[in-house]
C-alpha cells in the first residue's frame, strides 16, 4: 500500500485495478476524520449512475484508518463510496469513486 496524501483520504492498491484480483482500499477521509468507529465500504459494478451487485464491506481499523481488501469479480469497473454506522455518508461529493477494471490483456 503506497503512503501519500491522497484526495478524498481514499488509496487504492493495486491500481490499474485487474479482473479477478484482489484490490486493497485504505479510507482515512471525512468519516474517519470525525471520529467513526466503524465505516463501510459500499461497492457495486457498471455505469456510475446504475450499480450492480452492491455490496457493503465492514473495513478494518488501523493505524493508517479503515482498510478492506476484497476480490474484484467483474470486468467493468468498480463504485464505492462509505458510511459510517450513523448513517453518514461520503460520496466524494455526488461523485463516488470509480475505477475502470481491466481484463488483464493488452
Amino acid at each position: 500500500m503506497r503512503e501519500a496524501e491522497y484526495p478524498g483520504g481514499v488509496v487504492v492498491d493495486p491500481t490499474p485495478i485487474t479482473a479477478g484480483a484482489k484490490v486493497t482500499v485504505l479510507y482515512y477521509g471525512l468519516l474517519a476524520e470525525s471520529g467513526a468507529g466503524e465505516v463501510f465500504l459500499h461497492t457495486g459494478y457498471g455505469p456510475n449512475d446504475r450499480w450492480y451487485d452492491v455490496y457493503d464491506f465492514k473495513m478494518g481499523k488501523t493505524t493508517r484508518g479503515f482498510e478492506k481488501t476484497f476480490d474484484v469479480n467483474d470486468p467493468t469497473r468498480l463504485n464505492f463510496c462509505f458510511h459510517d454506522s450513523g448513517g453518514n455518508w461520503d460520496n466524494n461529493a455526488g461523485s463516488n469513486w470509480s475505477f475502470e477494471i481491466h481484463t488483464g490483456n493488452q
